[in-house]
């Protein structure tokens, strides 16, 4: 099966998703409908929106607000830090439920997925000749897992470091997202590495942690075999 994954693109409002799932229309759905429960949850609380810190949970939180904003609080961010991996996990559940055997979605490098067969999940540092060749290397039994990227080099999204990259394996999407913004922000220099790493891999939920600065690539933790690709 794994030299037979088609995988089709699905823009929607500021994101680009990346899709493996024979119920592609349920995952699509589930990911608009998601957006939608979100966007009203944060119209009736503005600061789940803006916020750079954790905050207190309402008793009106739906799901994906409270997956968020139960990362955030344990990584020390705002709850948007963890958006892109929340919204990646609900949508490969919904397509889990309607039946599908496996289903992966990447939702700009943050990536949530069930596989029945094997895989591998490239790392990207947007230069880094050593880590861009560096892979993960998966089972079907080392899913469901979230693998979770953040840069301050690449991407839309605000980062306080100047981290090449940092990716962060979970079983929750929203934590290992929340996690890695919060290891790229922890990271200006090399000798800021070692540091980060303790720090994110000491995290409840966290499995393990990369971080790339320059020639610098750290990993901590219980990371999926990684493997060297082309």
């Amino acid at each position: 099966m794994s030299n037979k994954r088609i995988y089709r693109t699905f823009i929607h409002k500021d994101a680009a998703y990346r899709i493996c799932c024979n119920t592609y229309d349920v995952v699509v759905a589930a990911i608009i409908r998601q957006r939608q429960i979100l966007e009203d949850y944060i119209d009736r609380h503005p600061d789940v929106g803006n916020s750079f810190e954790p905050l207190d949970m309402t008793d009106d939180a739906p799901l994906i607000a409270r997956r968020m904003m139960h990362a955030a609080r344990l990584v020390g961010v705002g709850p948007m830090a963890a958006v892109a991996g929340a919204m990646a996990q609900g949508a490969v559940e919904a397509g889990l439920k309607a039946g599908a055997k496996e289903a992966i979605v990447d939702n700009g490098g943050d990536i949530y997925l069930r596989v029945a067969e094997p895989i591998i999940i490239g790392l990207d540092s947007g230069g880094t000749e050593l880590a861009d060749r560096l892979a993960f290397s998966l089972g079907s039994g080392d899913t469901p897992l979230a693998i979770c990227s953040s840069s301050g080099r690449m991407g839309h999204s605000t980062s306080l470091g100047r981290c090449d990259l940092a990716t962060v394996v979970s079983k929750d999407a929203a934590l290992a997202d929340a996690a890695a913004t919060r290891a790229a922000n922890l990271v200006r220099t090399i000798e800021d590495v070692d540091g980060a790493l303790d720090k994110i891999a000491n995290i409840e939920g966290v499995d393990g942690v990369i971080i790339v600065k320059d020639a610098r690539v750290g990993l901590a933790g219980q990371l999926p075999p990684l493997v060297k690709i082309q």
